[in-house]
């Protein structure tokens, strides 16, 4: 078996009175995203900040590439990489210079920072960006030079600490194309993040932490299966039949189904496809067109509600 990336045993942690980490326990194989999910005050950031050698745990083991972050931080600095919530670029400087001197603080020689800053510039498809200031650059630019300003040293391990904030879903896209890149290439992640879309889509395995302890882990299809079960969606052609179809969902199911009329969906939890066939022969009895119909396993949103008892 390999060793893990990040093994977390016991993790604790008190600011005073405040306990902000009460016995966290993880595990990230390596070469695989970690989804670290919460809710505000839950403890992700203080985590990634004891990784990431910037915090001291007052009690448990916290292990990156098998050394100890506390009794061997500088080993564990020279393994990994840290983006935070806000790009921590200087936008005085163009993109090249700021990987440049990054690069030269990291002891790269002159020539070789030259080369690394130009390397990580063609990408993340900033070439054609580099000489000009960052403060020109669009928000997924500039998220995407801090990401490229965390891989100077080439890390083995990147902690991506909700590195889309604020930005609209193209430039989302981007960097969630970044991340899959990076693993593919051998990266270990550990990405915290407000988003649980992001979470589904680009982590191996999720661990749900909440007032300082981890109180679920497993693969985002596991969680679902295990909190959330199975949800029947019906979306009437007709939004003014969403009544209609809810009192037919209700008479077949024998269940209350929930009507979202912003989104004109019907939605109840049913075990097995059974109730899908059913609903669909009376549905179509009754003349009623429908625009989706299917079962699902529950989304993470609803997984999130159900664990933390936080809505997102």
């Amino acid at each position: 078996m390999r060793q893990p990336a990040i093994q977390v045993e016991g993790l604790e942690k008190r600011y005073g009175k405040t306990v902000a980490l009460a016995g966290v326990d993880l595990s990230v194989r390596p070469g695989t995203v970690l989804g670290l999910l919460g809710p505000n005050g839950a403890g992700k950031t203080t985590v990634v900040r004891i990784l990431a050698t910037l915090l001291r745990p007052d009690a448990g083991v916290a292990q990156v590439g098998g050394f100890d972050v506390a009794r061997e931080p500088g080993k564990v600095r020279d393994l990994i990489g840290l983006t935070g919530q806000y790009a921590a670029v200087d936008e005085g400087l163009t993109g090249y210079e700021n990987l440049f001197i990054i690069a030269r603080l990291s002891d790269l020689a002159r020539r070789d920072a030259r080369n690394r800053a130009t390397e990580l510039l063609d990408r993340f498809d900033l070439a054609d960006a580099g000489n000009r200031l960052v403060k020109t650059y669009s928000g997924g630019m500039r998220r995407r030079l801090d990401v490229a300003v965390s891989l100077i040293g080439r890390p083995r391990v990147l902690f991506l600490d909700e590195p889309t904030t604020g930005l609209d879903p193209r430039a989302r896209g981007d960097v969630w194309d970044l991340v899959r890149s990076l693993v593919a290439d051998g990266t270990t992640v550990l990405l915290t993040t407000q988003y649980l879309d992001e979470a589904d889509q680009l982590a191996h395995n999720i661990a749900v932490i909440d007032h300082g302890t981890v109180i679920e882990t497993g693969t985002p299809a596991q969680l679902k299966a295990k909190v959330g079960g199975q949800t029947l969606d019906v979306r009437p052609m007709d939004p003014t039949q969403l009544d209609t179809v809810a009192t037919v969902v209700a008479d077949v199911t024998g269940a209350a189904p929930d009507s979202d009329r912003v989104d004109g969906l019907v939605s109840v939890p049913v075990e097995g496809v059974q109730a899908l066939t059913a609903v669909a022969a009376r549905l179509e009895r009754d003349g009623i067109a429908v625009a989706e119909l299917g079962v699902r396993l529950a989304n993470l949103d609803e997984v999130f509600l159900a664990l933390t008892g936080e809505r997102k």
